[in-house]
């Protein structure tokens, strides 16, 4: 019953983020006079399908993964008489702003919702050791660690200004073990303690540093401060994202890091029991992920096509449609096939458990 609970909650939540990412192609492209053919949540068969008295076809497919906003000349030319509602007659910046949106509405969403996390958690924390978590070979807990000393406040590490707990947690997570300066605020002085390593735990067969070694200070849950620590940690979020995928393209982190629809819905359940501010959580940084990845300038993604345009608006010139069009076609199937993967390797790690 409560895998079957969270298959449902994971759809509900993926349906409002494909949703969300879809009405953002649609309400910018209907503001630049662009011609919508059909708005489907899903891909596959329909299931459900109604022409609206605007004369789009509004449509919900059998496998709820993806969606999609038709509109007129998109992939092909309009149809005569309808050249001026075609996508391609837009200029290139109103068809920038048309892709990217949908990815845009997202991290916009995850921004929003944060602020929501920030509001129902217990406490906002900031970077100043009020306790260490370390006990020295007594079993009598240390009042200096590594240079670290009671009543620091850490300001950077590295050259990374932490202005978040999370930017802290994050950089930590990254670094593992490997020696960075950290520069803390002592005593109203800037200190920098130098050659410093994160204790380090294993995540998924990843190694990656902890920063979970002291107890943070408290701060005042004001409004001003509650809009500074979402936007902080929703900043911090898409910085983490960004990070991961380097890593993974670089090969630091393995392709067993990576989770599909079938990981996230397992995520889900384990979350659930967390509470729902938890779940509300990982629903930021799904949406989140979902913004940044479409970002991303492979074909077939919202990032690939905005990469043709900006190629157009540099030369001047579009780039042949057919070609545009099989780039994106080779990269749709690469794309299909990676999601395979992700998924099997999903599977396999939940029969592995």
């Amino acid at each position: 019953m409560q895998t079957f609970l969270s298959v449902l909650l994971g759809i509900v939540l993926f349906g409002i983020i494909i949703f969300v990412h879809e009405l953002g192609h649609f309400l910018t492209a209907r503001a630049f006079g662009v011609g919508i053919l059909e708005f489907a949540l899903g891909m596959g068969p329909k299931l459900v399908s109604k022409k609206g008295k605007d004369g789009v076809v509004y449509s919900l497919r059998l496998i709820p993964i993806g969606g999609f906003v038709s509109m007129v000349g998109e992939d092909s030319e309009a149809p005569e008489g309808m050249e001026e509602l075609s996508l391609c007659a837009k200029k290139p910046w109103q068809r920038f702003i048309i892709v990217s949106a949908g990815a845009v509405m997202n991290i916009l969403m995850g921004f929003i919702l944060m602020m929501g996390v920030v509001v129902s958690s217990p406490a906002i924390y900031n970077n100043k050791i009020e306790a260490f978590l370390v006990k020295d070979q007594n079993g009598v807990i240390v009042d200096n660690y590594k240079g670290l000393m009671l009543g620091d406040e850490i300001l950077k590490v590295g050259s990374k200004n932490i202005k978040v707990r999370s930017d802290l947690v994050y950089e930590a997570f990254f670094l593992a073990d490997s020696p960075v300066d950290i520069t803390v605020r002592r005593d109203g002085k800037r200190v920098v303690v130098e050659n410093f390593t994160f204790p380090v735990l294993t995540q998924q067969e990843m190694v990656v540093g902890n920063p979970s070694f002291f107890y943070p200070g408290i701060v005042e849950k004001t409004p001003v401060n509650v809009i500074k620590e979402g936007m902080g940690q929703s900043v911090s979020m898409v910085n983490m994202i960004w990070k991961s995928l380097v890593s993974l393209i670089t090969g630091r982190f393995g392709v067993e890091a990576m989770s599909g629809p079938v990981g996230v819905v397992s995520e889900i359940k384990e979350t659930a029991t967390m509470g729902f501010s938890s779940v509300v959580f990982l629903f930021v940084m799904i949406s989140l992920n979902v913004g940044v990845f479409n970002l991303l300038p492979i074909p077939a993604l919202d990032g690939g096509r905005l990469f043709f345009i900006l190629v157009e608006m540099i030369r001047r010139k579009p780039i042949n449609p057919k070609y545009e069009g099989a780039i994106h076609f080779a990269g749709l199937v690469i794309l299909m096939a990676f999601m395979v993967f992700v998924t099997f390797n999903d599977i396999m790690r939940i029969f592995t458990k």
